[in-house]
């Protein structure tokens, strides 16, 4: 079976192609194997994508194991909960249109075997999901995970106590070190919003209509440590 990715990476007239792409690492075996673009949404912006760096190098290692060979591209996200209620906050949804384009212009420029979007926030799990509908290659949607809880005062938190307790304090039942206090503890490490929000909602679709892997919605992107009640 010819695969796509033959037509940019086999035969005499692909010479200069092959040559490009072994200035960056790839073998003629490398070349010879499936083509499988990963698909990270990781930014620097924000806590739901930040650990997919790291996910992306396991997931490039299962790649390899199972034969194939990975390369890796990068999209775009925009935050709704840090730009809620500003300017920022219309850059969000067109932010799916650009994420779901993106991934399928370099899927189709690169005619890639197939496809493994990392994704952890509410519009790069659509976005993804669009772009691999269009794409119809073998393809499949990975969850970076949820964030875990902070805690507070020997109870857990989340970032909508961060939105009630602005609403407190605004009306004069809440100090203001308190308030720092709950923004400084809901948020612990990396991870989409804690929360059956739009994104572990969209991350439990995913299962449900079969782009991702059953159970994976409901792992955390990090680990907790209980160390004396508190999140390490």
């Amino acid at each position: 079976m010819k695969m796509n990715s033959y037509t940019i990476t086999q035969g005499r007239d692909r010479a200069p192609a092959r040559s490009f792409l072994k200035a960056i690492g790839f073998t003629d075996a490398d070349l010879k194997k499936p083509i499988i673009g990963v698909a990270n949404t990781w930014i620097g912006t924000m806590p739901c994508n930040y650990n997919l760096r790291a996910l992306a190098v396991k997931v490039m290692e299962g790649v390899r194991a199972a034969g194939g060979t990975p390369m890796e591209f990068n999209t775009i996200a925009i935050s709704d909960g840090i730009t809620m209620g500003t300017e920022g906050m219309k850059a969000s949804l067109v932010s799916r249109e650009v994420i779901a384009d993106s991934i399928e212009l370099v899927a189709r420029g690169h005619m890639f075997d197939g496809i493994i979007a990392l994704v952890a926030c509410d519009k790069t799990i659509p976005g993804a999901a669009m772009a691999l509908l269009r794409l119809n290659i073998p393809g499949i949607i990975l969850y970076g995970g949820s964030i875990l809880p902070g805690r507070h005062n020997g109870h857990d938190i989340t970032i909508q106590d961060v939105f009630e307790a602005v609403g407190a304090n605004a009306a004069g039942k809440m100090s203001d070190a308190e308030l720092l206090e709950i923004e400084n503890s809901a948020c612990p490490g990396a991870g989409a919003c804690g929360g059956q929000f739009t994104a572990n909602t969209m991350a439990t679709v995913m299962e449900l209509i079969g782009l991702s892997p059953m159970g994976t919605a409901a792992v955390p992107q990090v680990e907790r440590e209980i160390r004396g009640g508190g999140c390490g």
